[in-house]
């Protein structure tokens, strides 16, 4: 059977930072709050724009008003893809798995209308056979239904797959399901979220990884280097 890539999508084929901050700040100024610096803003995402928010405003010990989630979302929606690029070498790997005979896929803890918006802003879509967002189904990660269901939607096998994230999310999602995982080292996340999954430096080190995940040869987080 093909074998399946399923990407992460924040911190692993995009950097979106850029405009997560700029959307973030805009919200918490509309409500005469402080906004935040990239660092931190970096340590409140990875597992939803509703943690994100709840993140967010606990920060600043304020309540979260019942309009900051859907007044950020279309801030966030009309904007999201400003600022944000895949990471460099992320298009060139995506085009050498899909030759080699790869089914790509995402499963993202971001909502899945906002995260269809920035792909297709990209030109990045059409390379996906299916998009798992964080509202796409009844769990998202780090729940292995999550990474099963975008699974089963792309038409792949857990037996042909890995997971590639940036998170200690992807990393428990993948081993919850039965699935290899390989950390994206370039992304947002601490390497010690790998927790003894093998690391990819760079994008360009994922094809080999990947095939060694399926055969069994990968070993733990400086196989790659």
């Amino acid at each position: 059977m093909q074998p399946t890539a399923i990407f992460d999508l924040d911190g692993t084929l995009v950097d979106s930072v850029p405009d997560i901050h700029a959307a973030l700040n805009r919200l918490m100024g509309s409500r005469l709050l402080k906004g935040f610096p990239r660092h931190q803003v970096l340590g409140f995402i990875g597992d939803g724009v509703p943690t994100l928010l709840a993140r967010a405003f606990d920060s600043r010990e304020a309540t979260q008003d019942a309009a900051a989630l859907p007044d950020f979302m279309a801030d966030y929606e009309a904007s999201a893809a400003v600022h944000t690029r895949p990471f460099d070498g992320i298009p060139a790997v995506l085009d050498s798995l899909q030759a080699a005979g790869w089914r790509l896929a995402v499963c993202t803890n971001k909502p899945e209308g906002a995260a269809r918006i920035l792909l297709n802003s990209l030109g990045m879509a059409d390379r996906f056979s299916a998009l798992g967002g964080g509202d796409s189904f009844p769990t998202r990660k780090p729940d292995p239904a999550h990474l099963l269901a975008t699974l089963s939607a792309a038409g792949g096998d857990p037996a042909r797959a890995v997971m590639i994230g940036d998170h200690h999310n992807d990393v428990a999602a993948a081993r919850g399901a039965g699935v290899p995982a390989v950390f994206a080292g370039w992304g947002y996340g601490p390497l010690e979220a790998a927790d003894g999954a093998p690391v990819a430096e760079r994008p360009d080190q994922l094809a080999a990884l990947l095939a060694a995940c399926l055969d069994g040869s990968a070993a733990g987080p400086t196989s790659i280097k």
